[in-house]
C-alpha cells in the first residue's frame, strides 16, 4: 500500500496526501497494519522523519473525533506544524467541533493538546470549551507564550503575561471562569504560581473583582479543600486585610471542622502536616478558636506536633481570657504526664506566666504544676519543684495540703527538697531495702519419644511453621527417625499434608529446614536448598562454614545426617535429643540410650554422639559413671572419659587487657572484642561439632538472626557461644538481642561476652525488652556481674555509640520492676568513665536514673567524677543532676 510506502519514505507530506484519498473506513482498516510497523520501526535505528511520518499516520486512522481525541492526549508530545493542519482539514467543519469538545473536556497543558484544541476554535468558529482544565491550560499558555508555527492559529501578542491577556480574545470569556472557581485553578495537581499570579495581577488592576475572587477562592476551598502547602502559598500571597478576613469566617469556620477532624484522627507527621499548615495559615482569632475549644483540648493526647499545635492555640486563648479554669486545669491533666519533654516544659512555663500574671489563679496553677510530679523523668519533677517553690507564697492551706499530698510521688532523690519546701517529714526508714526480681525461671522437661506417624506429622508441621522452638525440633527430629524405622510407609502417608507448604526460605540453616528430612522419608524430589545443604556439609568436613553460622553448620550436619539414618534404617532413635528446653541432656539418660544401642550393635552416627556429648550435663553420680565405664562400645567409652572429666573446660571470654580498677583506666574505651580462645578436645570431635568449641577461625559476615537452637547446642556453655559468631559482622541487626532470655536460662558461667550481648541488647532499643528480662533473670540467679555490664556500657558509649538515652531507658523499665539496687551497681560502675572533662552525650539522663535508684536503694559513698562534675560552676542539666546525686549518696 502507497501508505505505508509513504511512512517507511518518512514523507509527511505524501502521507498526508495519501491519507485524503482514502475513506474514513480505509483509513480506520490501516490502523492494525500500521501498529504492527510501529513496532518494527521503534526497534531499529530511525529517523525524526520517519517518526514523524508514522505518527501521522496513526493519528489519521483514528476514525471518530472521540478516538482522536483520546490518541492526542495519550501521545500529546509532539509539534503542531503544517502537516498536523493539513491532517485536521482533512474531516468535516463538524467532526473538527465535536473534537473540540472532547479535546475540552479533559485539556491539558502537556504537549500540543491546548495547540490543538485552540487552533480548531479559531478555525472553526466553534464554541470555547468551559471545563477548568481547559481554562487552566489557556493561562499555562499564555503564561508560557510559545511561539506558533506557520498555519497554526492560536496565542496573543504581548511582551509579558498580563499583556498577553490583555490582548487575547478568549480573556471576555474564560476570565469569569477563573474568577467563579479559582479553587479549581489554583489547587489542581498541576498547580504553579503562574495561575495565581495573573488573578492576583488583574485584581490589583481592578479588571478582576477582589472580593469576588476572594469569597469564591474560600468557597472552593470548603466544597474541596486543597493541600495545606497549596493553600499556605495562595493565602500569603492574596494577604487578606482585615476585613477580608472578616468577610470569609463563616468559610474559614467550616475549614477548620474539616481540618480538625484529620488531626483528632491522627497519623504520622507527614500526613498532618498539610492540616497543620492549612490551619496555621487560615488565622482563626481567638473567639473562633474558643468555638472548638474542646476539640483543641482532645488533641491534646494526639501525636507530638498536634499536641504541640493544641497547646499553642489553647495558651493563646488563655491569654485572651477566654479559656475556662477548669479547662486550664483539664490541659495541665493531659500533657503534664507525658512523655514528651519539650511538652511539658511547655506547659510548665505556661502555669508560671499564669501564676505570675494573675495572682488570684496561682494557687490552682501550683496544684496543676504539680501533676508533674508523678512524671518519670526527675529532670520534669525538679522543674516543676522549682515551680511552686517560686510561687509558694500565693499557696494557702488547702493548696499547701494537696502540694504535700503530690509530693509523695517525688523521686527520692528529691524528696527532701520538696519536705524542706512544703514543712513536711520525711517518712523514717524502718527495713533495709531489697529488689524486687523475677522468679528464677526453671528449665522445662522435654517429654518422651512421639507415640504414632501421624503425631510425628503434627510435630513437623509446628516446627515448619515456627522455627524457633527447639524442644518440637528436637523431638519432631528424633520422630521421624523412630518411625521412619518402624513403618516408612505410614510415616510418609501421615506426612502428606505437611508437604503442601515449604517454609519461608532463610540464608542460614534454620530448624524449618526440617521440612527437608521430611521430604526424603516420602521420597519426593529434593528442594535447590536441600542439595545446597548436602553440599555445604560436605564443605565443613574438612573445616568450619566461612558463609554460613556455625551453630546454623551444625545444625545442616544433623539433619543431613538423619536423612542418612533413614535411608540406612541401622539407627532407631537419637541419642541428643535433649532432656530440659535449654538443650541440656541428663547423663544418665544418656548412658541408657547407648547402652540400648550397644544391645542392638548400632554404631551412633557421629555427628549425633558430638552433639549429645556437647550437650551432656557433668554429674559426679557415682552410680552414673560406673554405669558409663561399663559400656563397652567405643562411644560408652567416650561417654565415661567425657564425663569423669567434667566435659570441655569453660574458656574464659575476657579480652586481654581489660581494666579490673574501679574507676577503670581511660583505656576501657572503646571496642573490646571478646577472647575466643577455643579448646582441643581428644579424641577430637567431627569438624562441625569442634567448631563451636574448639579454635575460633572466624565468619566473613552473618545474615539471619541468632536463634534459640544456637543456645540449646550449647547448653553449658553460654560464655564461649556468645563469643563467637553474636559478634561478628551481621547484615541484619534486628532479631539478636530477642535470644538473650534463652542465654540467660541456659548454663555455664556468665562471662565477658554475656555481659557484652547484655550491654549490646540494652543500647540496642527496638528490642531492648528482651533484654531487661535477661539482666533481671542474672540478677535473680545471682549470676550478674553488674560491675563488668555497667564498664562494658561505658566502654561502648565512649567508643561512640550514640545511645545514652536508650541505654538509660532500657535500665529505667528494670528499675522500675523493682530493681533499683541491681540498676545502681550498673550505673555506678558506667558513671565514671562517662564523667570526663566533656561529659558522653545523654549522660544527664543517667545521672537522673542513678539519683533515683541510689535514693530508692539508700546507696552511699562518694564517686569522685560525680562529686568533681557537681562541683563545676556550668548549669547544665548533666551538671544539675550529678549535684542531686552527690547529695544523694552523703
Amino acid at each position: 500500500m502507497k501508505l505505508m510506502e509513504r511512512v517507511a519514505a518518512g514523507d509527511v507530506a505524501g502521507v498526508v496526501r495519501e491519507l485524503g484519498e482514502l475513506t474514513a473506513d480505509q483509513r480506520g482498516a490501516c490502523a492494525a497494519e500500521l501498529t504492527v510497523l510501529f513496532e518494527v520501526i521503534v526497534r531499529r535505528e530511525n529517523t525524526e522523519a520517519e517518526r514523524i511520518a508514522l505518527f501521522a499516520a496513526r493519528l489519521g486512522c483514528q476514525v471518530t473525533p472521540e478516538a482522536t481525541a483520546a490518541w492526542i492526549r495519550t501521545y500529546p508530545y509532539f509539534a503542531m506544524d503544517t502537516w498536523t493542519v493539513d491532517l485536521l482539514d482533512l474531516y468535516p467543519v463538524a467532526w473538527r467541533t465535536e473534537l473540540v469538545a472532547h479535546l475540552g473536556e479533559q485539556a491539558t497543558t502537556a504537549g500540543a493538546v491546548f495547540a490543538v484544541t485552540e487552533h480548531l476554535v479559531r478555525d472553526t468558529g466553534c464554541p470555547l470549551p468551559a471545563s477548568h482544565e481547559f481554562v487552566l491550560a489557556w493561562l499555562y499558555d499564555r503564561a508560557d507564550g510559545p511561539e506558533r508555527r506557520p498555519r497554526v492559529l492560536g496565542g496573543a501578542p504581548g511582551a509579558d503575561f498580563l499583556e498577553r491577556l490583555r490582548a487575547d480574545d478568549f480573556t471576555p470569556k474564560l476570565l469569569p471562569l477563573a474568577v467563579a472557581r479559582p479553587g479549581r485553578l489554583l489547587f489542581g495537581w498541576h498547580t504553579s504560581e503562574r495561575p495565581l499570579e495573573a488573578l492576583m495581577g488583574l485584581a490589583a488592576e481592578g479588571v478582576v473583582d477582589r472580593d469576588e475572587l476572594i469569597h469564591n477562592l474560600f468557597a472552593d476551598m470548603v466544597g474541596d479543600p486543597p493541600h495545606g502547602t497549596q493553600a499556605v502559598v495562595t493565602l500569603e500571597a492574596f494577604a487578606l486585610t482585615p476585613v477580608e478576613h472578616a468577610g470569609v469566617a463563616r468559610e474559614r469556620a467550616a475549614l477548620v471542622d474539616h481540618l480538625l477532624g484529620p488531626l483528632l484522627e491522627d497519623g504520622t507527621r507527614m500526613e498532618i502536616a498539610p492540616f497543620l499548615v492549612f490551619l496555621r495559615a487560615l488565622a482563626s482569632t481567638p473567639a473562633e478558636k474558643a468555638l472548638v475549644v474542646r476539640d483543641y483540648l482532645a488533641l491534646l493526647d494526639r501525636s507530638l506536633p498536634v499536641a504541640t499545635y493544641a497547646q499553642e492555640v489553647l495558651t493563646g486563648l488563655d491569654e485572651a481570657g477566654l479559656l475556662e479554669p477548669e479547662l486550664f486545669t483539664e490541659a495541665c491533666e493531659r500533657v503534664l504526664l507525658r512523655p514528651e519533654k519539650k511538652l511539658v516544659r511547655a506547659q510548665l512555663s505556661w502555669l508560671g506566666r499564669v501564676a505570675r500574671r494573675d495572682p488570684a489563679r496561682a494557687g490552682r496553677a501550683l496544684v496543676d504544676a504539680a501533676l508533674t510530679f508523678g512524671h518519670r523523668e526527675m529532670t520534669l519533677q525538679e522543674q516543676a519543684l522549682k515551680l511552686v517553690a517560686k510561687h509558694l507564697k500565693a499557696a494557702d492551706d488547702s493548696v499547701l495540703s494537696e502540694l504535700r499530698a503530690a509530693a509523695e510521688q517525688l523521686s527520692p532523690g528529691l524528696s527532701t527538697r520538696a519536705a524542706e519546701l512544703l514543712g513536711t517529714a520525711q517518712d523514717a526508714v524502718t527495713e533495709p531495702y531489697a529488689d524486687v526480681l523475677p522468679a528464677v525461671p526453671e528449665p522445662r522437661p522435654v517429654p518422651g519419644p512421639i507415640a504414632t506417624a501421624a503425631e510425628v506429622a503434627q510435630e513437623v508441621a509446628a516446627v515448619v511453621a515456627n522455627d524457633r522452638d527447639v524442644v518440637a525440633f528436637e523431638r519432631a527430629l528424633d520422630g521421624l527417625v523412630r518411625h521412619a524405622h518402624l513403618d516408612r510407609t505410614a510415616l510418609a502417608r501421615a506426612l502428606k499434608p505437611v508437604m503442601r507448604r515449604e517454609p519461608k526460605s532463610h540464608v542460614d540453616w534454620v530448624q524449618s529446614d526440617l521440612y527437608d528430612v521430611a521430604s526424603t522419608v516420602r521420597g519426593d524430589e529434593p528442594r535447590r536448598r536441600a542439595v545446597m545443604m548436602r553440599r555445604a556439609v560436605h564443605v565443613t568436613q574438612t573445616g568450619p562454614s566461612q558463609t554460613h553460622s556455625l551453630a546454623g553448620s551444625m545444625l545442616a550436619a544433623r539433619l543431613t545426617e538423619a536423612m542418612d539414618v533413614m535411608e540406612s534404617g541401622a539407627q532407631p532413635f537419637l541419642l541428643a535429643v535433649p532432656t530440659l528446653a535449654t538443650g541440656a541432656l541428663d547423663a544418665a539418660v544418656l548412658v541408657e540410650r547407648i547402652s540400648a544401642l550397644d544391645e542392638l550393635g548400632v554404631t551412633p552416627a557421629p555427628v549425633d554422639l558430638a552433639q549429645a556429648l556437647l550437650r551432656v550435663t557433668p554429674t559426679s553420680d557415682e552410680q552414673v559413671l560406673r554405669a558409663a565405664e561399663a559400656l563397652g562400645s567405643d562411644a560408652g567409652q567416650r561417654l565415661a572419659r567425657w564425663l569423669r572429666e567434667g566435659g570441655p573446660a569453660h574458656q574464659d571470654s575476657e579480652p586481654k587487657g581489660w581494666p579490673h580498677c574501679k574507676p577503670p583506666k581511660p583505656a576501657s574505651q572503646g571496642w573490646w572484642t571478646p577472647a575466643r580462645p577455643g579448646a582441643v578436645i581428644d579424641p577430637p570431635l567431627p569438624p562441625v561439632a569442634a567448631a563451636l568449641i574448639g579454635p575460633y577461625v572466624g565468619n566473613r559476615g552473618l545474615a539471619d538472626p541468632m536463634a534459640p537452637f544456637w543456645v540449646a547446642q550449647l547448653p553449658h556453655h553460654r560464655d564461649e557461644l556468645m563469643a563467637r559468631d553474636y559478634f561478628e559482622p551481621r547484615v541484619s541487626q534486628r532479631g539478636w538481642p530477642r535470644n538473650l532470655p534463652f542465654v540467660v536460662e541456659s548454663g555455664g558461667p556468665a562471662g565477658y561476652s554475656v555481659h557484652l550481648a547484655l550491654a549490646f541488647g540494652l543500647i540496642w532499643q527496638p528490642e531492648s525488652d528482651s533484654a531487661v528480662d535477661a539482666m533481671l533473670v542474672l540478677a535473680a540467679r545471682r549470676q550478674l556481674d553488674a560491675g563488668l555490664l555497667g564498664r562494658q556500657l561505658e566502654a561502648l558509649l565512649n567508643n561512640g555509640l550514640p545511645h545514652a538515652d536508650k541505654a538509660g531507658g532500657s535500665l529505667r523499665a528494670a528499675a522500675e520492676t523493682g530493681a533499683y539496687a541491681t540498676v545502681w551497681s550498673v550505673l555506678e560502675a558506667a558513671l565514671p568513665g562517662l564523667l570526663g572533662d566533656t561529659p558522653v552525650r545523654g549522660t544527664a539522663a543517667l545521672l537522673a536514673l542513678a539519683v533515683e535508684c541510689a535514693s530508692r536503694c539508700a546507696a552511699k559513698g562518694e564517686i569522685a567524677e560525680v562529686t568533681a562534675v557537681a562541683g563545676r560552676s556550668a548549669s547544665s542539666q548533666t551538671v544539675k543532676n550529678a549535684r542531686l546525686l552527690r547529695d544523694a549518696l552523703r
